[in-house]
């Protein structure tokens, strides 16, 4: 195992960055100082363009050096390995708490999945009024949550309010506050929409404004950690929740829910013995004590392995700088919707006026979305569609060459599909 003090402990990441320089990004430095951390995931690119980035992003090298690290800790240490693992699970709090600009590690706890997130916190809220929670929320939450919501509305656990997109398939705060009111206990809101990239004008005004009224908000920042600026303190927002699984590089499973300091005392029904008090002491008493802060939102023995799957995705995306990767996504995204345009197709994106409002991918939308995504595939370029949206994602391992011959393969998909 490579000891943490030596300057190789981080897979060559701190040297990289380093030797890029100060200033904006460049393909050039990005070719010869960053990709070859992320060798093993750009042998894929002899043979597909990946522009998928904003769903499966692209894991670094050290990434597999990492986890076989977690698995040598139990073949050396068997029972005492549980002290390596519990450091990997401190040092993936204590990175994503500065990735969101959370006040301590101690309001971060690890989850597998972001609907994991919301379950725990809607077992730890009681109702203001009634005998269920009375939740708000967007039709355009990812699936994850809204079908948690719906299966909660299903079965009497929470009353349901659906704010509808506009006609311009928009969500407005304004349209959100309209059904806010002294009876919501919840508000859950994205800060990027899965489907179409809108970013959520005013998202700390909307949250002032429905915390006025008494409701608690859960912000989902999935589509925004890691590729826009993410500050849950200038937010204020009771909760959010997010995971390394899109742009942070860190894979399935390595989500987390964040818990403002003055809801930690709070405790959820979704619990286990990792949340008790001591952990080891398998005491019992009455009633039952539970972890301070962050760790009383545990469950039950967790995966261990995960944190060191996305602690390099982390340190790298720290070390390059959330502004700096935007402000290069900004030019990628420019560059593609020009040449999707030259093509016939009309993309929509961070671009020009629109670059506040959007996140880190592109959308071109019409009704054979799905087909086009598919057909597209068969032509070695890799992006997807939701609903009548096919979303593209550049970043920094995608040379301009490969946004050149995307559009081009885009443009000949949907000629065969007219």
């Amino acid at each position: 195992m490579i000891a943490p003090d030596t300057p190789q402990a981080d897979g060559g990441i701190a040297a990289a960055v380093a030797a890029l320089g100060p200033g904006p990004l460049t393909e050039a430095g990005l070719r010869t100082h960053v990709w070859p951390l992320f060798s093993r995931a750009l042998q894929r690119s002899a043979r597909t363009i990946y522009l998928g980035n904003h769903s499966l992003c692209r894991p670094p090298d050290r990434a597999a050096l990492d986890v076989a690290r977690g698995v040598a800790e139990w073949y050396a240490g068997l029972n005492e390995a549980w002290g390596p693992w519990g450091e990997a699970l401190q040092s993936y709090r204590e990175l994503t708490a500065r990735l969101i600009n959370a006040p301590s590690p101690d309001c971060m706890v690890a989850k597998t999945s972001a609907g994991q997130g919301l379950r725990a916190v809607l077992n730890a809220l009681e109702p203001r009024t009634g005998a269920t929670l009375n939740v708000v929320t967007t039709a355009g939450e990812f699936d994850s949550l809204d079908f948690i919501l719906r299966v909660y509305r299903q079965r009497g656990r929470v009353a349901l309010t659906l704010v509808p997109a506009r006609d311009d398939a928009g969500f407005h705060a304004e349209d959100i506050l309209a059904v806010v009111d002294e009876r919501t206990d919840l508000l859950v809101v994205s800060s990027v929409m899965f489907r179409t990239g809108q970013v959520m004008q005013g998202l700390d005004a909307l949250v002032a404004r429905a915390q006025a009224v008494g409701a608690k908000v859960l912000v989902d920042v999935y589509h925004g950690a890691g590729v826009l600026p993410t500050d849950v303190q200038a937010w204020n927002a009771d909760f959010a929740v997010g995971g390394s699984y899109k742009y942070l590089r860190g894979g399935p499973g390595a989500c987390w829910l964040y818990v403002r300091p003055d809801h930690l005392s709070l405790h959820t029904l979704d619990t286990g013995w990792f949340a008790k008090k001591d952990v080891f002491a398998y005491a019992r008493p009455e009633p039952p004590e539970f972890a301070p802060a962050g760790a009383g939102w545990n469950e039950s023995t967790p995966p261990v392995f995960v944190p060191y799957q996305a602690l390099a995705g982390l340190e790298f995306t720290l070390a390059m700088g959330v502004e700096r990767l935007r402000a290069y996504s900004l030019v990628q995204q420019a560059r593609l919707v020009e040449l999707l345009a030259a093509q016939g197709l009309q993309a929509r994106g961070a671009v020009g006026a629109d670059a506040a409002k959007h996140g880190a991918f592109l959308t071109v939308r019409l009704p054979r979305a799905g087909e086009l995504a598919k057909a597209l595939d068969a032509r070695g370029v890799h992006g997807d569609a939701r609903g009548e949206y096919l979303r593209l994602c550049p970043d920094i391992l995608n040379p301009d060459e490969e946004l050149v011959r995307a559009a081009a393969a885009a443009g000949a998909a949907r000629r065969t599909l007219d």
